[in-house]
């Protein structure tokens, strides 16, 4: 399989003719659900050697980046319902949070397959991030309502009723900001931990004082930091992306060529590309960040809604086919 050096930027133009004739490795789980939406999140460990997938069946699985043997995962079973979102703890190799409609947050030491930590109750949870620097994570609900939850603690530290359909939410690299997309096609700033509004307008008031960024004709349902905060990306199922600057917050320019509503969004380990999932049209869209330029389409079998680079290499997992798939699959090593 052709393989891209890892921590070696690659320019436009090779990686629109390079990317499309990679060929996939696939992790296949011949226990999982065969249904092609069965895969609903995907993520890597902080370096880049591990994949965490979520499924509808219940499945949570940790595969070795390097190696596609079902034999060779870890299984972590517990969730009664389906595994909305996964996401490893950006300050430690091997420590797992999990968010199931079971209304249940779990922290895991993927090593020993340990629960770490355990906090119920919390309704129809389906969204997830990360603090920064991994002491905490903020979690979502259907009814909008924001956890702060603990890895150590069994209760909630905090809880925020949201105002609007809160759709997704991303931490900024600081832990000070939250953004939080909305179903009014709208994203939220808010200041952390204490959920207000990061910038307000003098000469309103009210709600309408809150400054808020305005992208989308209709719901805003994915969004992304750029790794060095050079842009925020957000999606929306108005098949839109749009990229903001982050100083004075004005929409720097929108990629138009998803097929459908945008439900995933990842910039390259170097900020220089951007991909968007869709669950409709013919694959992978990949964009340049700093242009807007419509790079090229990774085909794929089915729609694939879940895609998301690697942190430090050319690397992308994506569902395809109810399975996991990478391209670039290398981690550097044999």
């Amino acid at each position: 399989m052709a393989r891209i050096a890892p921590r070696t930027s690659v320019a436009p133009e090779r990686l629109k003719t390079l990317l499309p004739s990679l060929k996939p490795t696939v992790y296949h789980d011949p226990s999982a659900s065969k249904a092609q939406t069965n895969i609903r999140t995907i993520a890597w460990n902080p370096l880049g050697t591990y994949i965490a997938t979520g499924c509808v069946d219940k499945t949570l699985r940790v595969w070795n980046a390097d190696k596609p043997n079902v034999r060779q995962t870890t299984e972590l079973k517990g969730h009664t319902a389906s595994i909305e979102k996964v996401a490893f703890n950006p300050a430690k190799e091997l420590e797992l949070c999990s968010v199931s409609s079971d209304g249940v947050v779990r922290f895991w030491d993927v090593k020993t397959k340990q629960v770490l930590n355990e906090v119920k109750g919390l309704g129809e949870t389906f969204t997830l991030a990360w603090a920064p620097k991994g002491e905490c994570v903020v979690v979502g609900n259907k009814d909008d309502k924001l956890f702060v939850i603990s890895p150590t603690q069994s209760t909630v530290v905090a809880t925020h009723q949201q105002p609007v359909q809160t759709n997704n939410i991303t931490f900024c690299w600081s832990g000070q900001r939250v953004f939080a997309t909305t179903g009014e096609g709208k994203t939220r700033i808010l200041s952390f931990p204490s959920f207000e509004p990061a910038y307000q307008f003098d000469y309103k008031e009210g709600p309408e004082a809150e400054f808020v960024l305005t992208g989308h004709t209709s719901s805003c349902i994915a969004v992304e930091l750029h790794p060095f905060n050079r842009y925020l990306a957000t999606g929306g199922t108005d098949s839109l992306i749009s990229l903001w600057e982050t100083t004075e917050w004005n929409c720097l320019r929108t990629a138009t060529k998803m097929s459908g509503p945008v439900r995933s969004l990842s910039f390259s380990w170097d900020g220089l590309y951007i991909v968007g999932g869709s669950d409709e049209g013919p694959g992978l869209e990949v964009f340049n960040s700093e242009t807007g330029e419509h790079l090229c389409t990774y085909k794929t079998a089915t729609p694939s809604s879940v895609v998301v680079w690697a942190p430090n290499r050319y690397a992308l997992a994506y569902a395809d086919s109810g399975s996991l798939r990478v391209i670039g699959a290398s981690t550097g090593g044999k």
